[in-house]
């Protein structure tokens, strides 16, 4: 059999297959998160949302996330820390405010309501008990997506975010009580004694 005789297919076996690269279009979708830890003015809050450790898993997964100034402070976190990790540090409420989603510890102030875009997201103790009237309505028409992370429930319908919450404040509340008793010098402490 001559080479014009062979059919296509035994000539392409002779010379090989070769894969043939090709670019295509990637479609890229908005999966990354950004997120907002403003600085808590609540009175006597020092908790802060993520640690400089969470914030750098976030931020190795592709999120983006602004930790207003100070913000970590009360928890023994330095801005360094975050910006470290992966965080931009910003210096007004404004701006931190700007992310699309907002992690708080405490529910948002009247006043930080103003800060709020339409259609962001709200992560925190919402206390639905104590808010008012003015606050629901601020979150409605804001149009604000809120998710109370203390109704949080497991797979089994317990809670663990309070859980976890409810054991820390039971093993500090016996440090507490032990700084308290320790000092003689405290009107506290003399009360105590005085009712042993």
């Amino acid at each position: 059999m001559t080479e014009k005789t062979k059919t296509g297919f035994e000539a392409l076996a002779k010379r090989g297959l070769y894969p043939q690269e090709e670019m295509l279009k990637v479609k890229k979708g908005k999966h990354s998160f950004f997120i907002g830890l403003p600085r808590e003015i609540s009175l006597q809050e020092n908790r802060i949302s993520l640690t400089p450790d969470a914030v750098a898993l976030l931020v190795s997964q592709g999120h983006e996330i602004w930790v207003e100034t100070k913000a970590g402070e009360g928890s023994k976190f330095a801005d360094k820390q975050y910006s470290d990790a992966g965080a931009k540090i910003v210096y007004s409420p404004q701006e931190v405010y700007k992310a699309d989603i907002i992690l708080k510890i405490e529910p948002p102030t009247l006043e930080e309501m103003e800060y709020f875009k339409p259609g962001q997201a709200l992560i925190c103790a919402l206390q639905l008990g104590h808010l008012g009237k003015a606050f629901i309505d601020a979150l409605i028409q804001k149009r604000i997506t809120a998710l109370a992370w203390e109704f949080i429930e497991d797979k089994v319908g317990g809670m663990p975010i309070i859980r976890s919450m409810s054991e820390i404040a039971g093993s500090t509340v016996m440090l507490i009580a032990a700084e308290y008793l320790s000092s003689a010098e405290r009107p506290c402490s003399r009360t105590v004694m005085a009712s042993l």
